[in-house]
């Protein structure tokens, strides 16, 4: 089961191409750094602008890179069912360890037609799925009871959620409803220090990207209980966790990833466009505050 800091990895460009040299850096440093997990192809590795077969082959250098020092959980949501099949059967046979699963954006299905598509996705691949609900973007909420109805019919299958909801009170909901073993990872990194303390394990993060070492070390102080370092540790990552979203991410995160390593550019793919003065004003002070520049 999955745990601890996990980063959603950025995906690097140069001259408009995936930068695959600069991404196996990156790999590299996150489990240097103490990364239990990296997720690739998620939001902030701006999955909906590749093309299926960029999709891919982040993923497979995502898990050949890993080569199994830890797992890999590769994006696999889509408002398209099919495509979002395509995409689990070829991570698992690519050997990712899940699946990440969005609600369908865009279409706005019922929780009738959540229920449908997540079901479908169970009984056509043998990948585990974790579920990931982020109603700020797909506009569609994954209800508590919606997700309970899954986990409890595809135990094996459905393990879990990534909630970026920011509501807390789901984690109970979802612990009463289904088991404390439903793996529940934070979908925000403001919110992970009282999300674990209501019975989540972990955080699929974004500042994790430029901050491992301290994300990792503030998860481990959580799963520890020990709220004295947990807190000090969320102190110092606090103004970084909101500056990553003053402009439209992941031009914040990618901006901030410049300023500690050379060989990682600010490229985003359109209509994403860099961050503002503004917003790296914010990164650079938040930067700061953590020790890291």
């Amino acid at each position: 089961m999955f745990s601890g800091s996990i980063p959603a990895l950025v995906t690097p460009f140069r001259g408009g191409s995936f930068d695959e040299n600069a991404f196996r850096k990156l790999v590299d440093w996150q489990i240097e750094g103490g990364s239990s997990a990296l997720v690739a192809c998620g939001t902030t590795g701006e999955a909906s602008t590749l093309s299926n077969a960029e999709h891919h082959r982040v993923i497979e250098v995502c898990i050949e890179q890993a080569a199994g020092r830890v797992p890999v959980i590769a994006g696999c949501g889509s408002n398209d069912t099919m495509n979002a099949r395509l995409h689990m059967n070829f991570s698992r046979k690519s050997g990712a360890a899940a699946g990440l699963c969005v609600a369908p954006y865009y279409n706005r299905p019922s929780q009738e037609g959540l229920i449908a598509h997540f079901s479908f996705l169970a009984e056509n691949s043998e990948l585990p799925i974790i579920l990931y609900n982020v109603p700020g973007r797909t506009v569609t909420d994954l209800l508590p009871e919606t997700v309970c109805e899954l986990a409890k019919r595809f135990p094996n299958r459905i393990l879990g959620i990534k909630d970026a909801s920011g509501d807390l009170s789901r984690v109970t909901d979802h612990r009463m409803g289904i088991g404390k073993d439903f793996c529940q990872l934070s979908g925000d990194d403001e919110l992970a220090l009282p999300f674990n303390a209501a019975g989540g394990v972990g955080c699929i993060s974004v500042t994790a990207n430029v901050a491992p070492q301290l994300c990792a070390a503030f998860q481990a102080a959580c799963a520890a209980n020990d709220l004295v370092k947990a807190r000090e540790l969320n102190d110092r990552l606090y103004p970084l966790h909101y500056a990553m979203f003053d402009d439209a991410s992941p031009g914040p995160i990618k901006y901030a990833l410049t300023r500690v390593h050379a060989w990682l550019t600010e490229d985003m793919r359109l209509p994403l466009v860099p961050c503002s003065a503004a917003a790296r004003d914010a990164v650079d002070a938040a930067l700061v505050h953590a020790g890291l520049i």
